[in-house]
């Protein structure tokens, strides 16, 4: 009996970007990639090196002017746990973006329970929160 070969397979390996210096090139080649490090997370300017006639001491001071690509807990739809516009936890939980949703009701933030006990502004995935879903 002769076996048919396989001709190739619509899967694709998973590329694993670790290194932020990375990322441009990566996204010229690939549809999609798996960050290993959150792209909105500030650096420590103290780790750049300034060096050149045109810059004095002092005169350290950067500005990022443009920006590329889309980050899904802030450009897409996510439960209000996750968004980067409001960070849970160092902003108040009542708060929220126009792309916010209750974790508990999946409706647009605010819901109804928003602010009543208990309050789904607090949501987060946790086995009390998943209780709760409908």
């Amino acid at each position: 009996m002769e076996t048919k070969k396989d001709e190739g397979t619509p899967l694709r390996g998973i590329l694993c970007l670790k290194i932020r210096q990375d990322m441009k090139r990566i996204e010229e080649t690939e549809d999609c990639f798996i960050l290993d490090f959150n792209p909105s997370d500030s650096f420590d300017i103290k780790r750049l090196s300034f060096s050149g006639d045109d810059c004095e001491e002092g005169d350290k001071d950067v500005a990022i002017i443009h920006e590329t690509g889309q980050v899904a807990c802030r450009d897409y739809p996510h439960p209000r746990h996750l968004c980067l516009n409001f960070p849970f936890g160092s902003t108040p939980n009542a708060s929220h973006c126009d792309l916010c949703y209750c974790y508990v009701c999946d409706k647009p933030a605010p819901c109804e329970d928003w602010i009543f006990s208990p309050a789904h502004c607090n949501a987060k995935d946790s086995d009390f929160w998943k209780s709760m879903k409908p």
